[in-house]
């Protein structure tokens, strides 16, 4: 695709030309193109915050070295890219290997495989390879759990077919931000480093290492992603005919006041091949840049944005007719530019909102870790503590921070957590389960049933890439967490952790629990299903979902 261009429409159209006036006003293109941090209140020591918009340029230093690598890893017949990353750490590489595959260009040389905890089947797949495998290790701080779990998992299957400790350690690479923990873990290891900037935000960086190293390293065209960034680059610094300027006032205009007054703060995302990596990587970046005070922007799938909702502004990446959709807003540009585009959109968004969008916010996400860490210890090689369920159902265990009513079934409280939606929120469905089954085939019913969006994940990946905007925005979400036993034939869910008292399926549960944990603790409506077994439990609970849809409950 050539070019790049946002269009929108009605009142949409309306509300973004009062808002790109007041940014204009306000001199946000200028200081932006100028890097001036004092747009949101800081200081000059901030500057570094900004350097996501010399990318398309600076990366190109980047990809040289990258070149090298490659070589050197081809020659050793490794072509099977492993990414262990949560958030937008992966999200971005995906993202670029997505677009690489239905792009036709070359057959890319390698393989990419992202591990970020939800799923046992890819790791199967990636041990099956192991003699063509190299290991990316991606974090801006240090190891998550699931980092940690993943990199002794391989560590050990590299030692049993016979690997030296240097051997092992030429599989590694990690990507890093010099000077954090992972650094300095990693040099301990003797590992390969890939250094950024410690200053860059994670969730601005997909132009970063953390974006192009993975996706090179399979074979990705990165050299076009930045050709096509650097091409949107110069209108970035316009007061017109800059498409970042305004897709950023047609996401903060929006989200202030809509139509008859109502804040458009979800967005419902639309790709022409359906829901794929680029919509996930636009869902945790605005996630992380807007949630928070409060505020914040939800990106929605059209599976689970069934009718019209007054609150929601639709957004269609690269539509194949232009204008032509039922979208408010087509934004029209290849990869790279749309990477730039929406990370300068959410800037400018933010400005709007009053947030900054380049701090991380609070401490939800990482506290949810942290209290999953504590489960594990003090279980040791014992059970996780959990709560008895206040009522089981076909094999289906509800956990409840109420009290079960008399005469009470599975539809009665899927019915009653339908209703909990607030009327200008949403329901959150996060599945911790290894296998195929996902909130995408709840979330249709239950927008029926709730008369509101609903967005879906597995977990921890998806609790950890949106966070903030569930736990620091506006505060209206209602949630259903989905756990269950391994499936049957699920034998990695059972594979110990070398070096840790506890196997896969065991690190997955103390994640769901403490996440129940932390949305419990700030008010929030949740509930946990337990499937004894994910297989037939997945079913029922689909039935059962169905029928509250049907019955017309919730609003």
């Amino acid at each position: 695709m050539a070019g790049f261009d946002v269009l929108t429409r009605g009142d949409v159209l309306d509300t973004a030309l009062r808002a790109r006036e007041h940014l204009v006003s306000g001199g946000v293109p200028g200081a932006l193109a100028a890097k001036d941090p004092r747009l949101w209140g800081r200081s000059a020591a901030d500057h570094g915050r900004l350097g996501w918009l010399d990318l398309p340029f600076a990366s190109r230093g980047l990809l040289n070295q990258v070149d090298a690598l490659v070589a050197e890893a081809r020659y050793s017949g490794l072509d099977h890219i492993v990414l262990i990353g949560v958030g937008a750490e992966s999200l971005a590489a995906q993202a670029v290997m997505e677009a690489h595959a239905r792009g036709g260009a070359d057959r890319p040389t390698g393989t990419l495989t992202v591990l970020d905890g939800s799923d046992t089947a890819a790791l199967a797949f990636a041990l099956e390879r192991l003699d063509r495998t190299l290991v990316v290790l991606a974090s801006k701080v240090g190891v998550s759990l699931e980092g940690d779990a993943y990199r002794r998992i391989f560590a050990g299957a590299f030692r049993e077919r016979g690997l030296s400790e240097r051997e092992i350690a030429g599989r590694f690479l990690v990507v890093t931000d010099h000077g954090s923990p992972l650094h300095d873990f990693a040099r301990q290891c003797g590992y390969r480093l890939g250094l950024t900037d410690p200053y860059l935000p994670g969730h601005f960086g997909a132009l970063s290492a953390y974006g192009l190293v993975p996706a090179v390293l399979a074979g990705a065209d990165a050299g076009r992603l930045l050709e096509d960034a650097a091409a949107l680059a110069p209108s970035l610094s316009k007061d017109d005919d800059n498409p970042g300027l305004l897709l950023g006032a047609i996401l903060g205009g929006c989200a202030q006041q809509g139509t008859g007054g109502v804040a458009r703060d979800k967005v419902m995302l639309r790709e022409p091949a359906g829901q794929g990596a680029l919509s996930a990587w636009i869902s945790q970046l605005l996630a992380v840049g807007t949630g928070k005070q409060g505020l914040g922007l939800l990106a929605v799938e059209p599976p689970g944005a069934r009718g019209a909702f007054p609150d929601v502004h639709g957004v269609a990446l690269n539509p194949r007719s232009p204008g032509q959709e039922e979208a408010d807003t087509s934004v029209l540009a290849p990869l790279g530019a749309q990477f730039l585009l929406w990370e300068y959109a959410t800037a400018v968004a933010g400005w709007l909102l009053g947030v900054n969008p380049f701090e991380q916010g609070g401490t939800s996400v990482q506290e949810a870790e942290d209290d999953a860490a504590t489960l594990l210890r003090a279980a040791g090689r014992g059970p996780l503590p959990d709560e008895p369920p206040v009522y089981v159902e076909d094999g289906i265990e509800v956990h409840a921070d109420f009290p079960w009513p008399p005469g009470a079934d599975l539809r009665t409280v899927l019915g009653g957590l339908t209703a909990a939606v607030p009327a200008d929120g949403y329901l959150s469905v996060v599945t911790y389960l290894s296998g195929d089954f996902s909130g995408r085939y709840l979330a249709p019913s239950f927008a029926r049933a709730s008369g509101r969006p609903v967005v879906y994940g597995q977990g921890p990946s998806y609790p950890h890439a949106t966070g903030p905007i569930h736990k620091e925005g506006p505060g209206n979400g209602a949630f259903l967490v989905i756990t269950g036993d391994p499936a049957p034939g699920d034998e990695l869910a059972a594979h110990p952790v070398p070096g840790r008292p506890y196997g896969l399926a065991k690190l997955r549960l103390a994640r769901a629990l403490a996440e129940v944990r932390s949305l419990r603790a700030r008010g929030l409506p949740t509930l946990r299903m337990h499937l004894r077994d994910p297989v037939e439990g997945a079913g029922l609970l689909t039935e059962a979902v169905r029928a509250v849809a049907g019955a017309g409950r919730g609003r």
